[in-house]
Order: structure tokens, then C-alpha cells, then sequence
């Protein structure tokens, strides 16, 4: 998921060599709805692709926590591409490779920084015992918050932004909390100077579970 407390998730399917959906065969999707609220990355959907032997493509989806689960069917009469297509759109692929590895680079780093961010926040909203909200003062806390408001404000004004660009602001915002989570682990708690109440690392923060979206690679994707 990519928004907090989201219910639903749109399943695309595409075929095509590209890194983009936006440059890749739309074969059809599907809606999996149901999925309980919860922060943004936190549920797991798994998705699966079977492809029978006369050809029919099954895609399927499962929310884990719930068992709740969609599925489409796509047959090789229904939006498929021809030899001919599928040539070009090999070629394709060849002819654009260093600029789809350049738009996965920058969407990687775009993920990287919305990960951390949204991570942080999720660990700020705890404010149980071991919670990182119980280890920091009210001055500290709402310095945090506005820091991460200021950044994913950045994110939602600059979706195209460049690599170096997401990099840099994920360094800002690093340098920014660093000194006050270090506070918090030497004065007594949490898991490590600089990563107290479970907030993530840059290096570590996972990418958010669930299929791709217009902001994600496959166009964040995709």
C-alpha cells in the first residue's frame, strides 16, 4: 500500500519489456478490496501469475492477513500483442535501455525516501512504552513532525524529480533527526543510537508491499 489506512488496492497487468507501464501492453486489472486499515506498507498482498498450457494468463491476488483475494483471467484473444508487436517492442526495450535504467535508478531513489519518511512517521505515531513518541519531548516531537511534513510535501509537489534530487533530500532529512534519535538512544532506550523505537534505517527501510502504482517502478516500476 502506499497511503495509510488504505482499503483497496488496483492490481494491474501489463506484458512489455519496458520499465514503465506507461510504455508496456495494458492486458487488463482488478481491484482488491477489503484490506484491513493500517499503516502505509504494512499489509502483504501477494500476487501470483500462472499461465495455463493453452495459454491463459491467471493473475491473482491475496491479502495475507484476511485471506481476501481477487483474480482476473486473460485469455490470448484479449489484448494481446502480435509476433510483429512483440518484435517492435523488443527493439524498443534495446533502443531505450539506458533511459528506462535511468527512470528505475530515480524511482528507486524516490521509493528509498518516501519509505524512510513515511517509516519515521509510523515510528513518531507510537507511543507505547518502547514507542519512539514516549522517548522524546514535545519540542522534539513536533520539530520531527514538521521536518517530515516539510518533506513529503517536497515528494508530492516534485514526482518527477531526479535521483540526486531524492537523494538529497533524504540525506537532509537524516542529518536533520539524526542528532535528536541519538538523544533518545543514550538517554536510555531504544535499539541502537540513531534507530531507537524500531525507525527504520535508510539502508533497511522496505519498499511498500501491494502491486505497483503511478508512483511506484513499474512506473515506479512506474
Amino acid at each position: 500500500t502506499y497511503a495509510d489506512n488504505q482499503e483497496g488496492v488496483l492490481i494491474q497487468v501489463y506484458e512489455g519489456e519496458r520499465s514503465m507501464t506507461r510504455d508496456c501492453n495494458s492486458l487488463g486489472s482488478f481491484n482488491l478490496t477489503g484490506i484491513p486499515k493500517m499503516p502505509r506498507g504494512q499489509p502483504q498482498v501477494e500476487v501470483t501469475f500462472d499461465v495455463s498450457a493453452d495459454g491463459i494468463l491467471s493473475v491473482s491476488a491475496v491479502e495475507k492477513s484476511t485471506g481476501k483475494a481477487e483474480e482476473i483471467k486473460i485469455t490470448n484473444d484479449k489484448g494481446r500483442l502480435s509476433d510483429a508487436e512483440i518484435e517492435a517492442m523488443l527493439a524498443g526495450a534495446e533502443k531505450y535501455k539506458a533511459e528506462d535504467e535511468a527512470n528505475r535508478i530515480r524511482v528507486e531513489a524516490k521509493n528509498a525516501l518516501e519509505n524512510y519518511a513515511y517509516g519515521l512517521k509510523s515510528s513518531l505515531a507510537d507511543e507505547g512504552e518502547q514507542g519512539l513518541a514516549s522517548k522524546l519531548s514535545t519540542a522534539d516531537k513536533d520539530a520531527v513532525t514538521a521536518k517530515l511534513n516539510e518533506i513529503m510535501a517536497w515528494c508530492d509537489a516534485n514526482i518527477n524529480a531526479e535521483k540526486e534530487e531524492y537523494e538529497q533530500k533524504q540525506g537532509e532529512l537524516e542529518e536533520f533527526v539524526s542528532p535528536i534519535l541519538q538523544q533518545t538512544a543514550t538517554g536510555g532506550g531504544g535499539g541502537g543510537a540513531g534507530a531507537p523505537g524500531g525507525v527504520p534505517s535508510a539502508s533497511t527501510a522496505a519498499p511498500p508491499a501491494g502491486v505497483p502504482d503511478e508512483a511506484s517502478p513499474i512506473e515506479e516500476i512506474d
